[in-house]
């Protein structure tokens, strides 16, 4: 691992299982200067379940704070190696990690990834579906409209289609899906 300044590190956690935390996220947790999380509380927790210590500083950087918090990081990441972190899986997939990494990048500062676990992709592996051509299309719109329009601009789309959805939300989603694919599989 090289450690710099100018240094935006995007690190998958585990989803499920700790043991899919690698040895390279773990020393980047330990080791990173400021560790920006979706939720400090989940990263604070997963380190203790690994063992792990760190002497970083924890800042918060989700949906309803990102605006704020990004001009802050990526000044600090100009000057020492900031890590991102989601609750689980990799950030940027679904999250707004993706405008941290733009300005990060337009502002000069190198971005690395330590990939690992994505459920997106961990669910297509095992889903017996082509893999050799799929659409992630993240989170369907809440509202019923809204989400029956996604849907058909989608119907057509010759891919796997795969979606994150909310355990509350799923088989409300499942209807919208079934009614706008029918039954492909």
């Amino acid at each position: 691992m090289t450690q710099s300044a100018g240094q935006l590190v995007v690190i998958a956690t585990p989803i499920g299982n700790l043991g899919d935390l690698s040895p390279r996220a773990a020393e980047w947790l330990q080791k990173a200067d400021i560790l920006a999380c979706e939720d400090t509380r989940m990263t604070r927790k997963l380190l203790a379940l690994t063992g792990l210590r760190t002497t970083a500083k924890f800042v918060p950087y989700h949906d309803h704070n990102a605006a704020r918090a990004r001009p802050g990081l990526i000044m600090r990441a100009l000057a020492e190696p900031v890590a991102l972190v989601s609750d689980a899986g990799t950030p940027l997939i679904s999250d707004p990690g993706y405008k941290l990494v733009a300005e990060a990048r337009a502002a000069g500062v190198n971005v690395v990834t330590v990939p690992g676990p994505s459920a997106v992709i961990a669910a297509l592996s095992i889903a017996g579906l082509p893999t050799d051509r799929f659409l992630f299309a993240g989170f369907l719109p809440a509202k019923e409209k809204a989400k029956a329009d996604v849907v058909a601009e989608l119907a057509n789309v010759p891919a796997t289609l795969a979606f994150y959805e909310s355990g509350p939300r799923l088989a409300v989603t499942l209807a919208a899906l079934h009614a706008g694919l029918g039954d492909r599989p």
